[in-house]
């Protein structure tokens, strides 16, 4: 079975609110709302592969992040580890930079049933900041 590694950016601003992307149509789990993020590539580190994934999609160079949250998941057909940073600055604005829809949405109002599974323990701990 595949064992993809991948970093995740929860981007968010002063206000509380955090930028959100919505996957596309011919991707694993479309049509579910994400945080940005992509494949960690061999010989990256997770930060390092955060940074890049964000500058990818997203637009943006990370200047401080922290590992929030990390955990395994296992899909019918495949296991992820997922590193959830919480990136507290960074240059320029985000946007959907590959065309995707995306919104800043404030973190006590993300829905977890709006996320792929794996997001749902993330998504409680931010309800309960």
């Amino acid at each position: 079975m595949k064992h993809l590694h991948i970093a995740v950016g929860i981007i968010r601003n002063d206000e509380g609110e955090i930028f959100i992307t919505q996957r596309g149509g011919d991707s694993h789990l479309s049509g579910l709302w994400e945080f940005p993020g992509g494949k960690i590539e061999v010989n990256e580190s997770p930060v390092q592969g955060l940074q890049r994934e964000l500058l990818e999609e997203t637009g943006i160079e990370v200047l401080d992040s922290e590992l929030l949250y990390q955990l395994d998941h296992r899909f019918s057909d495949r296991i992820v580890t997922l590193y959830f940073y919480l990136v507290k600055r960074w240059n320029k604005m985000p946007y959907g930079r590959e065309g995707q829809p995306m919104r800043w949405v404030h973190q006590h109002q993300l829905k977890a049933e709006e996320f792929p599974e794996p997001n749902k323990p993330v998504i409680e701990q931010l309800n309960k900041a």
